[in-house]
Protein backbone atom coordinates (compact mmCIF):
# COMPACT_ATOMS: atom_id res chain seq x y z
CA UNK A 1 0.00 0.00 0.00
CA UNK A 2 2.63 2.35 0.68
CA UNK A 3 4.46 1.65 -2.66
CA UNK A 4 1.11 2.74 -4.30
CA UNK A 5 0.93 5.76 -2.42
CA UNK A 6 4.30 6.79 -3.22
CA UNK A 7 3.77 6.09 -7.10
CA UNK A 8 0.42 8.01 -6.63
CA UNK A 9 2.63 10.76 -5.36
CA UNK A 10 5.62 11.09 -7.77
CA UNK A 11 2.90 10.84 -10.49
CA UNK A 12 0.66 13.52 -9.39
CA UNK A 13 4.05 15.38 -9.13
CA UNK A 14 5.08 14.47 -12.85
CA UNK A 15 0.95 15.98 -13.97
CA UNK A 16 1.46 19.01 -11.31
CA UNK A 17 5.18 20.29 -13.01
CA UNK A 18 3.32 19.66 -16.76
CA UNK A 19 1.15 21.37 -15.64
CA UNK A 20 2.93 24.34 -14.68
CA UNK A 21 5.20 24.32 -17.50
CA UNK A 22 3.25 25.46 -20.37
CA UNK A 23 4.57 27.73 -23.07
CA UNK A 24 1.66 29.57 -24.40
CA UNK A 25 -1.78 29.71 -24.11
CA UNK A 26 -4.56 31.09 -27.10
CA UNK A 27 -6.97 33.35 -26.19
CA UNK A 28 -9.63 35.46 -27.65
CA UNK A 29 -10.20 38.80 -27.24
CA UNK A 30 -12.59 38.75 -24.45
CA UNK A 31 -10.15 36.17 -22.71
CA UNK A 32 -11.46 33.12 -23.61
CA UNK A 33 -9.18 30.10 -23.52
CA UNK A 34 -9.19 28.37 -27.29
CA UNK A 35 -7.03 25.78 -29.14
CA UNK A 36 -5.22 26.25 -31.86
CA UNK A 37 -7.68 24.12 -34.16
CA UNK A 38 -10.41 26.54 -33.32
CA UNK A 39 -8.85 29.73 -34.01
CA UNK A 40 -7.88 28.27 -37.47
CA UNK A 41 -11.37 27.51 -38.06
CA UNK A 42 -12.49 30.95 -37.72
CA UNK A 43 -9.98 32.72 -39.16
CA UNK A 44 -10.09 30.79 -42.67
CA UNK A 45 -12.90 32.85 -43.52
CA UNK A 46 -11.11 36.10 -43.71
CA UNK A 47 -10.19 38.55 -46.63
CA UNK A 48 -7.45 39.48 -44.33
CA UNK A 49 -5.50 38.62 -41.28
CA UNK A 50 -2.48 40.44 -39.37
CA UNK A 51 -0.82 38.53 -37.36
CA UNK A 52 1.04 40.31 -34.82
CA UNK A 53 4.24 39.33 -33.09
CA UNK A 54 6.93 40.22 -30.43
CA UNK A 55 9.86 39.91 -33.07
CA UNK A 56 12.50 37.70 -30.45
CA UNK A 57 9.83 35.19 -29.54
CA UNK A 58 10.37 31.71 -30.95
CA UNK A 59 6.67 30.75 -30.29
CA UNK A 60 5.05 33.51 -32.77
CA UNK A 61 7.68 32.23 -34.96
CA UNK A 62 6.62 29.03 -34.76
CA UNK A 63 2.96 29.56 -34.90
CA UNK A 64 3.04 32.18 -37.60
CA UNK A 65 3.99 29.47 -39.70
CA UNK A 66 2.45 26.68 -38.32
CA UNK A 67 -0.85 28.86 -39.30
CA UNK A 68 0.11 29.45 -42.18
CA UNK A 69 0.27 25.69 -43.11
CA UNK A 70 -3.29 25.20 -41.46
CA UNK A 71 -4.99 28.24 -43.60
CA UNK A 72 -3.41 26.63 -46.59
CA UNK A 73 -5.69 23.35 -46.05
CA UNK A 74 -8.55 25.44 -46.59
CA UNK A 75 -7.80 28.83 -48.85
CA UNK A 76 -5.23 30.18 -51.59
CA UNK A 77 -3.09 31.90 -49.51
CA UNK A 78 -1.01 35.67 -50.18
CA UNK A 79 1.75 35.91 -47.94
CA UNK A 80 3.38 39.33 -46.64
CA UNK A 81 5.25 40.44 -44.07
CA UNK A 82 6.79 44.05 -42.47
CA UNK A 83 10.25 42.46 -42.26
CA UNK A 84 10.80 42.85 -45.97
CA UNK A 85 10.36 46.66 -47.64
CA UNK A 86 9.20 47.97 -50.74
CA UNK A 87 11.40 48.24 -52.62
CA UNK A 88 13.64 44.44 -52.07
CA UNK A 89 10.24 42.88 -53.84
CA UNK A 90 12.11 42.24 -57.22
CA UNK A 91 14.94 40.70 -55.05
CA UNK A 92 11.90 38.80 -53.36
CA UNK A 93 10.46 37.78 -56.42
CA UNK A 94 13.61 36.43 -58.00
CA UNK A 95 14.21 34.11 -55.16
CA UNK A 96 10.30 33.22 -54.79
CA UNK A 97 10.87 31.83 -58.67
CA UNK A 98 14.46 29.96 -58.00
CA UNK A 99 16.42 33.18 -59.57
CA UNK A 100 18.61 33.39 -56.87
CA UNK A 101 19.31 31.52 -53.81
CA UNK A 102 18.97 32.56 -50.17
CA UNK A 103 22.93 33.71 -50.15
CA UNK A 104 22.55 35.63 -52.61
CA UNK A 105 19.13 37.21 -51.35
CA UNK A 106 20.39 38.16 -48.20
CA UNK A 107 22.87 40.01 -50.52
CA UNK A 108 20.66 41.56 -52.83
CA UNK A 109 17.69 42.88 -50.14
CA UNK A 110 18.04 44.40 -46.75
CA UNK A 111 17.11 40.88 -44.60
CA UNK A 112 16.27 41.23 -41.02
CA UNK A 113 19.57 39.69 -38.70
CA UNK A 114 16.62 37.04 -37.48
CA UNK A 115 15.53 36.38 -41.39
CA UNK A 116 16.86 32.81 -41.47
CA UNK A 117 15.97 31.45 -38.49
CA UNK A 118 12.18 33.65 -37.99
CA UNK A 119 11.01 34.50 -41.50
CA UNK A 120 12.56 32.09 -43.69
CA UNK A 121 10.20 29.08 -42.94
CA UNK A 122 7.09 31.30 -43.95
CA UNK A 123 9.11 32.65 -47.17
CA UNK A 124 10.58 29.34 -47.77
CA UNK A 125 6.54 27.94 -47.29
CA UNK A 126 5.22 30.46 -50.36
CA UNK A 127 8.48 29.07 -52.30
CA UNK A 128 7.47 25.58 -52.62
CA UNK A 129 4.02 26.08 -52.80
CA UNK A 130 4.37 29.04 -55.52
CA UNK A 131 2.20 31.61 -53.39
CA UNK A 132 3.39 35.41 -53.71
CA UNK A 133 4.60 36.65 -50.69
CA UNK A 134 4.98 40.44 -50.42
CA UNK A 135 7.09 43.27 -48.79
CA UNK A 136 5.53 45.82 -47.56
CA UNK A 137 6.88 48.00 -45.49
CA UNK A 138 8.62 51.48 -46.57
CA UNK A 139 12.09 51.39 -47.02
CA UNK A 140 13.46 52.51 -43.38
CA UNK A 141 15.68 55.50 -44.83
CA UNK A 142 12.22 57.27 -45.88
CA UNK A 143 11.17 56.41 -42.32
CA UNK A 144 14.11 58.19 -40.84
CA UNK A 145 13.38 60.97 -42.85
CA UNK A 146 9.97 61.59 -41.24
CA UNK A 147 11.10 61.18 -38.08
CA UNK A 148 13.83 63.71 -38.82
CA UNK A 149 12.09 66.10 -40.82
CA UNK A 150 8.19 65.39 -40.77
CA UNK A 151 6.33 64.19 -43.70
CA UNK A 152 6.59 66.47 -45.83
CA UNK A 153 9.97 65.52 -46.21
CA UNK A 154 8.51 62.83 -48.36
CA UNK A 155 7.55 65.38 -50.93
CA UNK A 156 11.12 65.21 -51.93
CA UNK A 157 11.78 62.22 -53.46
CA UNK A 158 11.49 61.03 -57.03
CA UNK A 159 8.20 59.50 -58.26
CA UNK A 160 10.24 55.93 -58.81
CA UNK A 161 10.57 56.58 -54.72
CA UNK A 162 7.30 57.02 -53.92
CA UNK A 163 6.08 54.00 -55.53
CA UNK A 164 7.38 52.46 -52.34
CA UNK A 165 5.01 54.65 -50.11
CA UNK A 166 1.49 54.44 -49.42
CA UNK A 167 0.07 57.67 -51.40
CA UNK A 168 1.18 61.14 -50.65
CA UNK A 169 -0.27 62.75 -48.34
CA UNK A 170 -1.75 59.73 -45.67
CA UNK A 171 -4.25 60.63 -43.01
CA UNK A 172 -2.73 60.93 -39.95
CA UNK A 173 -4.84 60.78 -36.30
CA UNK A 174 -2.29 61.74 -33.41
CA UNK A 175 -4.93 60.91 -30.97
CA UNK A 176 -5.42 57.52 -31.86
CA UNK A 177 -4.65 55.49 -28.36
CA UNK A 178 -1.64 53.52 -29.79
CA UNK A 179 0.30 56.23 -30.90
CA UNK A 180 -0.02 58.45 -27.95
CA UNK A 181 1.05 54.90 -26.44
CA UNK A 182 4.22 55.40 -28.12
CA UNK A 183 5.45 58.70 -26.49
CA UNK A 184 4.27 57.43 -23.33
CA UNK A 185 6.58 54.48 -23.61
CA UNK A 186 9.60 57.31 -24.61
CA UNK A 187 8.57 58.83 -21.38
CA UNK A 188 8.92 62.50 -22.62
CA UNK A 189 11.70 61.56 -25.03
CA UNK A 190 9.69 61.06 -28.14
CA UNK A 191 8.06 63.69 -30.35
CA UNK A 192 4.84 63.43 -32.59
CA UNK A 193 7.72 62.58 -35.63
CA UNK A 194 8.38 59.55 -33.91
CA UNK A 195 4.66 58.88 -34.12
CA UNK A 196 4.63 60.20 -37.66
CA UNK A 197 7.26 57.47 -38.41
CA UNK A 198 5.09 54.73 -37.23
CA UNK A 199 2.35 56.37 -38.61
CA UNK A 200 3.77 56.00 -42.08
CA UNK A 201 5.06 52.75 -41.58
CA UNK A 202 1.26 51.54 -40.78
CA UNK A 203 0.08 53.23 -44.05
CA UNK A 204 2.47 51.75 -46.61
CA UNK A 205 1.64 48.46 -45.06
CA UNK A 206 -1.64 48.57 -45.30
CA UNK A 207 -1.44 50.16 -48.67
CA UNK A 208 0.61 47.14 -50.12
CA UNK A 209 -1.62 44.67 -48.21
CA UNK A 210 -5.06 46.17 -50.02
CA UNK A 211 -3.20 46.40 -53.58
CA UNK A 212 -1.72 42.95 -53.47
CA UNK A 213 -4.92 41.37 -52.18
CA UNK A 214 -7.21 39.36 -54.83
CA UNK A 215 -10.71 38.71 -53.76
CA UNK A 216 -11.49 35.15 -52.98
CA UNK A 217 -8.14 34.87 -51.18
CA UNK A 218 -6.55 35.17 -47.91
CA UNK A 219 -3.94 37.61 -47.40
CA UNK A 220 -1.70 36.50 -44.10
CA UNK A 221 0.34 39.64 -43.24
CA UNK A 222 3.07 39.09 -40.10
CA UNK A 223 4.25 41.96 -38.08
CA UNK A 224 5.02 43.39 -34.92
CA UNK A 225 2.32 43.03 -32.44
CA UNK A 226 2.11 46.82 -31.93
CA UNK A 227 1.61 48.09 -35.59
CA UNK A 228 -1.77 45.97 -34.85
CA UNK A 229 -2.32 45.89 -31.55
CA UNK A 230 -6.03 47.40 -30.36
CA UNK A 231 -7.44 47.85 -33.80
CA UNK A 232 -5.27 50.47 -35.24
CA UNK A 233 -1.79 50.84 -36.62
CA UNK A 234 -2.42 48.69 -40.13
CA UNK A 235 -6.02 48.16 -39.41
CA UNK A 236 -6.90 51.27 -38.76
CA UNK A 237 -5.15 52.42 -42.26
CA UNK A 238 -7.03 49.27 -44.16
CA UNK A 239 -10.21 50.30 -42.77
CA UNK A 240 -9.90 53.56 -43.74
CA UNK A 241 -9.25 52.66 -47.48
CA UNK A 242 -11.58 49.53 -47.45
CA UNK A 243 -14.09 49.15 -44.82
CA UNK A 244 -15.59 46.22 -46.68
CA UNK A 245 -13.07 43.42 -46.14
CA UNK A 246 -13.18 40.51 -43.64
CA UNK A 247 -10.50 41.33 -41.19
CA UNK A 248 -8.74 39.59 -37.95
CA UNK A 249 -6.00 40.46 -36.41
CA UNK A 250 -3.93 38.02 -33.53
CA UNK A 251 -1.21 39.17 -30.52
CA UNK A 252 1.10 38.05 -28.79
CA UNK A 253 2.26 38.90 -25.51
CA UNK A 254 4.42 37.36 -22.57
CA UNK A 255 2.93 36.53 -19.13
CA UNK A 256 4.30 34.82 -16.21
CA UNK A 257 1.55 32.57 -15.48
CA UNK A 258 -0.50 32.14 -19.03
CA UNK A 259 -3.23 29.90 -17.60
CA UNK A 260 -5.52 33.30 -17.48
CA UNK A 261 -4.97 36.42 -20.01
CA UNK A 262 -4.44 39.54 -17.74
CA UNK A 263 -6.35 42.60 -17.95
CA UNK A 264 -4.22 44.72 -19.93
CA UNK A 265 -4.07 42.04 -22.60
CA UNK A 266 -7.65 42.16 -23.22
CA UNK A 267 -9.17 43.30 -26.72
CA UNK A 268 -5.74 43.64 -28.40
CA UNK A 269 -6.73 41.48 -30.74
CA UNK A 270 -9.37 38.87 -31.61
CA UNK A 271 -7.24 36.11 -30.76
CA UNK A 272 -3.81 36.58 -28.51
CA UNK A 273 -1.58 34.02 -27.83
CA UNK A 274 0.36 34.71 -24.34
CA UNK A 275 3.57 33.16 -23.82
CA UNK A 276 5.49 31.93 -21.18
CA UNK A 277 7.67 35.37 -20.28
CA UNK A 278 10.56 32.78 -19.30
CA UNK A 279 10.46 31.54 -22.89
CA UNK A 280 13.65 31.87 -24.63
CA UNK A 281 14.37 34.84 -27.42
CA UNK A 282 15.71 34.56 -30.67
CA UNK A 283 18.20 37.17 -30.04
Amino acid sequence: MKKIIILLAMMFGVLNVQAQVQSHRIFTSDGKSVTFEQMIRDLKSADIILFGELHNNPIAHWLQLETTKALYEYRELILGAEMIEADNQLQLNQYLKGFINSKQLDTLARLWPNHKTDYAPVVDFAKDNGLSFIATNIPRRYARMVHKNDFESLDTLSPEEKAWIAPLPITFDPNLPTYKKILEMMGGHGSEKLVKAQAIKDATMAYFILKNFNQGKLFLHLNGAFHSNEYEGILWYLKQQNNQLDYASISTVLQADVQRLAAENLHKADYIICVDSDMTTTY
